[in-house]
Parts: structure tokens; sequence; C-alpha cells
């Protein structure tokens, strides 16, 4: 048994490559979207968050084998909760990461934390797009709602408790985009246009997540961006490509 942290696309085509190459699989999420979308590739899931010792517990009872982390490169938490519980089992940590999108351009500006992308934006004011999610969005909300010549609009999944947390914060309904994406660059371009959006803010999130298009899409409409880094976090082995995984999995993994 492998344990696989999944919840994106690509972890969840990982955890098919994984399955394919002859391991059983457990795969964690947290979203149940995800979980049946797991299911629905005939995969066994385990809904719900997963501290260090519940992970470490479910590594015993499945006597699983290896932990795949491949969540999403910004779960910062999720991941270490992974190598915890990993290393308090003595079963193999193994890292999959996305590989990072290629940014380069006047137009980008690299921060090192949601709150310094804020207070930047706080500075540059005007019409600001939010391609970050829902989980720190009281971090822009805290500084950027409310100030003069700013509106801020939050794109993000359409869920329920995205839609609350809005509520709560107090967005206007205008102001909120709930989709799902993947989005096309031409697809961006349109909601840019519509918005008259003057700031983009997003993470670098990676290929796969589709930080190029966004890019791409600002940069053709000469919209200034603002990129938070990913988290600096030493996961040990690192790879970037499935077949690695495997090899990895081969190699370190005795059953």
């Amino acid at each position: 048994m492998v344990i696989v942290l999944a919840g994106t696309s690509d972890a969840r085509e990982l955890a098919l490559c994984i399955r394919q190459a002859g391991y059983d699989v457990l795969a964690t999420v947290v979203t149940e979207h995800a979980a049946d979308q797991l299911r629905a590739s005939g995969l066994a899931v385990h809904l719900g968050r997963l501290p260090a010792e519940q992970l470490a517990e479910l590594i015993r009872a499945k006597k699983a084998k290896a932990v795949v982390d491949a969540s999403h490169p910004f779960a910062e938490e999720a991941s270490k909760n992974a190598m915890q519980a990993a290393a308090a089992t003595g079963v193999p940590y193994i890292r999959y990461e996305r590989q990072a999108a290629e940014l380069n351009s006047r137009l980008v500006t690299f921060v090192d934390s949601y709150e310094e992308a804020a207070e930047l934006a706080a500075q540059k004011r005007g019409v600001i797009m939010l391609t970050t999610g829902s989980k720190t969005l009281h971090i822009f909300a805290d500084k950027l709602l409310g100030l003069p010549d700013t509106r801020v609009i939050a794109r993000m999944l359409p869920r329920k408790d995205n839609m609350e947390k809005c509520e709560q914060l107090k967005f206007p309904q205008e102001n909120i985009v709930a989709m799902q994406g993947p989005f096309t660059k031409e697809l961006d371009m349109a909601l840019f246009r519509h918005f008259g959006v003057t700031l983009l803010i997003t993470k670098e999130s990676g290929k796969v997540g589709f930080v190029d298009e966004k890019i791409a899409a600002a940069q053709e409409l000469g919209i200034e961006t603002i990129v938070i880094r990913r988290p600096s976090i030493e996961y040990g082995a690192v790879f970037f490509e499935f077949p690695d995984i495997i090899r990895a999995l081969q190699r370190m993994v005795q059953f």
C-alpha cells in the first residue's frame, strides 16, 4: 500500500500511474469533489485533513510502505505533516513537485508572502484580481477592502464554504468570480477585460496550475502582476516527473 496525498489534477494522475505500476494506492484528499473524482477512477480514498499523528495512525492501520506527497505546492502544512508521519512510522517519504513556471517580465514582481503581496497591492491600488484562493482571502480583505480607488475581484472555486467566507469578509457579490478551472489564456483575458483589471495577484503554482496562461494574458494586456513565491521547504527526496516517482518507489520500498 502506498498513501498518496492527492487533491490536484496532476496528483490524481500520479495516483493512477502508481496503481498501474502495480501498487495498491490510498489517496487522501480534503474535498468531496476531489474524492468523487478519485473514486470515479476506481481509487480508494480517505476524505479529510490529516494532522501528522492521524496520518501516522493511517499508515500503521493500512500497513503502508511509503508516503507520496503530491499535495499542492502551497499546501505547506500538509507536506510537513506527511514528513513527520513518515518519519514517525519509518516509511519512505517521496515528494512529487510540479515544475515551476518560467516567469520573466518587467510587469512581474515576486514576493515571499501573502502579506507582502497585499501590502504592495495596497500601494498600487486600482482594479485588483486575486487568484490566490480562499484560504488567505482575509489577508487581502484586511489590507485592501475599503481603500480609495480600489476594487478587489476574488476568483475562486465555486464552493459553498468559499461563498460563505466572501460574505463574512464583506466582499460584494459583483466582485466574486466563482469558477472551476482550467482557465485558458483567452478566458483569462476576457475576465481581465470585463473587470478592467489593472493588477493581478497569483501564486507560483507551477505549469499545471496554469500560471503561464495567467501571466501571458496579463502581459498581453499590459497588466502588472504580483507573484507569490512557493514556500521554501526541505523535502528530501523530490522528483518532478511521474516515471521518477515510480523508480523511487521501486528503489526505496520493499514489498
